[in-house]
């Protein structure tokens, strides 16, 4: 006949309490003991009776090793949970950052578009204004290079082409041939609307009224400036 099943409930009767802690206990520290050796693991077991005593068990020595360990297990996985949750945090704070630029470059590229200018404010309006046309200057002025420098290719000018791309575009001269060109393209301009010039860039050097430079140009890039007098 087999062993009937003991139903797991407290134990009321202090003796047999006191009897079945004891048997249960050795067979514990038994199987503790033999999980240590036959699997070469490290078992800490701790247990307190009723009365608080303490009874242990430690395959390192003592069970305060072990405990250690845990300790310090336990603390590595919460740093390392702290950082996962700090880095995830930072990236939530950047995502919210590029999605406010994002939505804040929308609206200004609708505002340019001329669209949804209802809840702006004068003020804004006004530095709206003064952003489109200040695009619209600079427009005009690549526009009136670009022109100039087609002109240039197309009577096979390639010299003076390198020039005005190192000047305007690389700006590897000083602000006085920068601004030698700027009149030089005006007077091309004139020249080329009125046709009362040949419409030789080279001959345009000639109206420029103030100091220029002698240009020596190798490889795309300019490597010598002389300065020379141009006068009106």
């Amino acid at each position: 006949m087999g062993r009937g099943r003991v139903e797991l409930k407290r134990i009321e009767n202090k003796i047999n309490r006191q009897v079945t802690f004891s048997k249960r206990r050795n067979g514990l520290l038994k199987k503790a003991y033999e999980l240590s050796v036959l699997c070469d693991a490290e078992v800490a077991l701790i247990v307190f009776s009723s009365r608080g005593k303490l009874y242990e068990f430690g395959s390192a020595g003592s069970t305060s090793k072990t405990l250690e360990r845990y300790q310090s297990c336990c603390y590595n996985s919460q740093a390392t949970n702290n950082v996962v949750a700090r880095d995830t945090q930072n990236w939530y704070q950047e995502v919210t950052k590029l999605k406010a630029k994002f939505e804040s470059l929308q609206r200004s590229h609708r505002h340019l578009l001329g669209e949804d200018l209802g809840p702006l404010s004068v003020k804004e309006l006004q530095q709206l204004e003064r952003q489109l046309e200040s695009a619209l200057s600079q427009a005009r002025q690549r526009k009136v290079v670009a022109k100039f420098v087609l002109f240039l290719i197309q009577i096979n000018c390639l010299n003076l082409v390198i020039i005005i791309w190192s000047t305007l575009i690389l700006k590897e001269v000083n602000d006085i041939t920068y601004l030698a060109f700027n009149y030089l393209i005006c007077m091309y301009q004139i020249a080329y609307s009125s046709s009362f010039i040949s419409p030789s860039p080279y001959g345009l050097l000639d109206l420029l009224p103030f100091q220029c430079y002698n240009f020596h140009v190798f490889e795309g890039k300019i490597i010598d400036c002389n300065r020379t007098s141009f006068y009106y």
